[in-house]
């Protein structure tokens, strides 16, 4: 098990940072910090006046925006992408129900219950999603991670854009924790990121889904008003 752990850790300090170098505008757009519910028997919450497939677990917000995973510690973003492999298993049990742009694929699925993504991405990625995620099974949920309400004096005309100014601000305002290594080490990747010109792969070399990419610290990101 040790092994393993190490294993898991070597390889994520090799995909999460390089996949840091780039920051994605989705389809979040906001321009106040927005209302967040719990989700029952749940440990993440979701915003139900959010136009898009919106969520919050482990001190992050995640969209799933054209069947790619985005997450990001600040709630309008810059966001980063994930590979499905990484996304935590209690943001993909969320139900169907919550999701409110739903791919046309899903049609027929129940809406109290997650969605097929073993169906969806194939045996492979399950296996790989289980050898990080494994044996966690029907547990008790966590405790749901506190919100950074601190965020609400940010608005569309003094939101920061910068990824390290982000940081430092949610260093100095917030004190939880993560549990989830991909937490871990995506804010670990924004407040210390590599040097641009020594950073590998990455979501655009990926030819991932989404909106327009943006490398470095992330100030090229859309205006929010």
């Amino acid at each position: 098990m040790k092994r393993l752990a190490i294993a898991l850790l070597l390889l994520a300090a090799a995909v999460f940072p390089a996949a840091a170098q780039e920051y994605y505008d989705v389809d979040v757009n906001l321009p106040t910090y927005p209302d967040m519910q719990p989700i029952p028997d749940s440990p993440v919450y979701y915003a139900p006046a959010v136009d898009s497939n919106y969520f919050y677990y482990d001190g992050q917000y995640w969209d799933y925006f054209n069947d790619g995973w985005y997450s990001s510690p600040w709630y309008n973003g810059p966001w980063t992408f994930v590979d499905p492999v990484y996304v935590p298993t209690y943001v993909l049990w969320v139900p169907v129900y919550y999701y409110h742009h739903r791919p046309a694929f899903w049609g027929g699925w129940s809406a109290n219950k997650p969605p097929h993504w073993g169906e969806h991405w194939g045996r492979d990625w399950q296996a790989r999603h289980n050898q990080v995620y494994g044996g966690r099974g029907r547990q008790q949920p966590p405790q749901r991670a506190p919100l950074p309400n601190y965020q609400r004096q940010f608005t569309a005309q003094n939101y920061p854009r910068a990824p390290q100014q982000q940081m430092q601000i949610h260093q100095q305002n917030f004190h939880y924790q993560p549990r989830e290594m991909v937490t871990q080490q995506h804010y670990q990747s924004r407040a210390n990121p590599p040097v641009a010109g020594l950073a590998r792969g990455g979501a655009a070399q990926q030819g991932r889904p989404g909106g327009n990419a943006h490398a470095g610290n992330g100030s090229g990101g859309h205006d929010n008003r």
